[in-house]
């Protein structure tokens, strides 16, 4: 296991960017889930998220690929885990759900409610080998290699036609393609264009900053939720969203937000009308949301921007512009 009480290796990233195309180019479908490190030693499995926290108490159904008898131990493998809605696409709203929990009676139940499996989609060590100098083309080819599908866990295809992934992967509810060079190195804790995601929309990640009360239906609970960034270390302003809360989600923020409230914005609010200054909850900035959006507006905002779900997996200081 890693010696030093941490992740064995940090994930690589990859860059937001348009499709490349070429032979010199493989294509993996981009699932919507939680990316982890899963390091396999004696038997014994520990995932590591991409901020370097051991979530494996969260998923203890998937802790048996330790010992699958395809894999030569130690390893290290790198994937996504996901749960799936009722079409069988992945929900990353669903997966919310098991975030938070590592209460082994809670999980007893979640387990069979919110299943969750893992998408391995790299090897960086096999048989205590590091393959963190080899080419994409033979960690991608070991990985296929591998006998190990299982009902918790299984290795997505690869695909050579980067137009036909993103079409499978818009078809069945995915969040788009990364395409990888397939001449490149595995680049621990670096976001390189080696790697690139294609969204067919925009998300983007957005600090919690503060809450606007509701109306309506939504009277005496969250309206909508003050979005911040960082630019050039000031956390600013960059929009509000209120579209796709519903009561269920409504009730896990309420839950998180409530140890956040500070007295004071943690931006300027010369921008914020006087009205929605005095209403306004602020919050420590301290967790991380993904929401898509239509682009950006002439006052530096979110366009349209809509909400996917916490990001307990990134640390703020992350989220820059």
């Amino acid at each position: 296991m890693s010696p030093a009480g941490g992740p064995p290796v940090l994930p690589m990233m990859a860059a937001l960017g348009p499709m490349p195309s070429g032979p010199g180019w493989s294509y993996e479908l981009k699932w919507d889930g939680i990316r982890v490190i899963a390091e396999l030693d004696e038997g014994v499995c520990r995932l590591w998220s991409r901020n370097s926290r051991d979530v494996s108490a969260g998923y203890p159904e998937l802790l048996g690929l330790a010992k699958s008898s395809g894999l030569r131990l130690p390893a290290v493998l790198d994937g996504e885990i996901v749960t799936l809605d009722e079409k069988g696409a992945p929900s990353f709203g669903l997966l919310q759900r098991r975030m938070h929990v590592r209460d082994p009676r809670q999980l007893a139940q979640l387990i069979n409610q919110v299943p969750v499996s893992v998408r391995l989609f790299d090897v960086l060590r096999f048989d205590g080998k590091s393959l963190l100098e080899a080419t994409y083309d033979d960690r991608r080819g070991l990985l296929d290699s591998l006998d190990i599908d299982d009902p918790f866990w299984e290795i997505p295809q690869a695909y050579a036609d980067g137009e036909e992934a993103l079409e499978l992967s818009v078809s069945n509810g995915l969040e788009g393609v990364v395409a990888k060079r397939r001449k490149s190195r595995y680049l621990p804790g670096r976001r390189s264009s080696d790697w690139v995601k294609v969204k067919p929309v925009q998300t983007r990640d957005v600090i919690l900053c503060g809450w606007h009360p509701g109306e309506g239906n939504r009277e005496g609970r969250i309206g909508s939720l003050y979005c911040g960034a960082y630019r050039d270390g000031e956390l600013v302003l960059i929009g509000k969203v209120g579209s796709g809360l519903d009561f269920a989600i409504l009730e896990i923020l309420s839950a998180e937000l409530a140890a956040l409230e500070i007295d004071h914005p943690p931006f300027d609010v010369s921008s914020v009308p006087g009205p929605d200054r005095r209403a306004a909850h602020w919050l420590d900035p301290l967790l991380v949301a993904e929401v898509t959006y239509s682009g950006w507006a002439g006052d530096g905002r979110l366009r349209h921007p809509v909400w996917r779900g916490l990001r307990l997996d990134m640390d703020p200081e992350s989220v820059t512009l």
